[in-house]
């Protein structure tokens, strides 16, 4: 690969953030100590979750590619972004951008689809039911037929996201992550493995994995993988 100029070194991920103001936990992307190596955000302006979700981004995609452009001249080797339903976006940025870009954690989706046992498939948890569509599945190359279960309307979770919430209780979005979790393996057995959508649900996977014992994958587990492609362990020999 052809070295390229960088004005910043030794950071590979850049994490492309909406423009929100609530707090954000342990196990959430926008939660800097959650990542076990360096990473560089850059606020989308004008990018907020309800333009996401209810106006599907529109005149959105240029301020995306800028920024996501502005942190590979910084330095960065891939791009990851705060929110699932930037998958919308996927096939824009990935042409637009020249490294990597993993927009939304429903990507893992078919490669987790194809681990499952025979006669498994994936849940998914998202932010907003309704605002999830099949589009979103198929920009990112998912089967659009998966059963869903998404915040309720008038939980703890939608009331931080909006207000926003400057400080949260961690414990009353655990139990309401967990009831949703339930909903989803109560009403479709046939459920292998659970997908978060939410990059905000993530500090809930591993309650979510012991409480049911399935495995869970997020946002986390997507950009670890990503770094792990971009910088390999080097062993000793």
């Amino acid at each position: 690969m052809t070295p390229r100029r960088k004005t910043v070194h030794g950071v590979s991920i850049g994490i492309l953030m909406l423009d929100t103001g609530f707090e954000r936990l342990p196990g959430d992307i926008g939660y800097a100590p959650t990542w076990p190596f360096p990473v560089h955000y850059r606020i989308v302006k004008g990018a907020t979750g309800v333009r996401l979700l209810s106006q599907g981004g529109g005149g959105l995609l240029d301020h995306f590619v800028e920024a996501a452009n502005d942190l590979v001249e910084m330095g960065v080797d891939g791009i990851a972004t705060s929110c699932g339903f930037l998958a919308l976006f996927h096939k824009e940025l990935t042409a637009r951008c020249p490294v990597p870009v993993a927009t939304s954690s429903l990507l893992q989706i078919p490669f987790v689809q194809s681990m499952l046992p025979a006669g498994k498939r994936i849940g998914v948890l998202t932010a907003d039911s309704d605002a999830l569509t099949a589009d979103h599945f198929r920009a990112v190359g998912c089967p659009t037929d998966l059963p869903v279960v998404g915040v309720p309307p008038t939980g703890v979770f939608r009331k931080d996201f909006r207000s926003p919430s400057l400080k949260v209780d961690p414990k009353a979005q655990e139990e309401e992550v967990l009831g949703m979790a339930a909903r989803l393996l109560g009403e479709n057995r046939d459920i292998g493995a659970i997908v978060l959508e939410c990059t905000n649900l993530a500090p809930y996977s591993a309650s979510i994995a012991e409480t049911f014992q399935i495995p869970v994958f997020d946002v986390v587990t997507l950009v670890n993988w990503l770094h792990a492609g971009l910088r390999p362990t080097r062993y000793q020999r």
